[in-house]
């Protein structure tokens, strides 16, 4: 039996994927919540999406059909390490620009920043599982 068969990686697999999608579920309120907070505080238009933020990759679910998993992991992995790239930009602008009563903000945008570096390590896991290897990341 192959090392990515075998019932020790289907388990590990299953523990992983587990854990992303409850994390993923807390990240996604978290991430409403900390947009919701920013659009207000900032008197943005709350029409504004996530989804049309430049440099964030476009989900492309709709070829997910045609995809194999490794290419959804590769896709996902990427689109998240742009998001963490974004928000690790977005907290160190905070920093510099805002004062201590926009501390939450500043608190509440770190804890997603956490979530999603976490979420990109689930997806470089479920990568190694896959025995395809990570890709490395521009700039690193």
């Amino acid at each position: 039996m192959a090392a990515a068969d075998s019932p020790s990686t289907a388990l590990r697999r299953r523990d992983l994927c587990s854990r992303g999608i409850r994390l993923a579920g807390k990240m996604r309120a978290d991430v409403v919540d900390l947009l919701d907070s920013y659009v207000e505080q900032q008197g943005l238009d709350a029409s504004a999406s996530v989804a049309a933020v430049e440099g964030v990759p476009l989900a492309a679910v709709e070829r997910w059909d045609e995809q194999t998993g490794t290419q959804r992991l590769l896709e996902n992995l990427a689109a998240y390490r742009a998001f963490r790239a974004l928000l690790a930009q977005m907290l160190e602008e905070q920093r510099e620009q805002l004062g201590e009563a926009d501390a939450g903000l500043g608190r509440a945008l770190a804890a997603v920043l956490l979530q999603v570096s976490a979420f990109a390590y689930h997806l470089e896991e479920l990568l190694r599982l896959e025995s395809r290897g990570i890709p490395g990341e521009e700039g690193d």
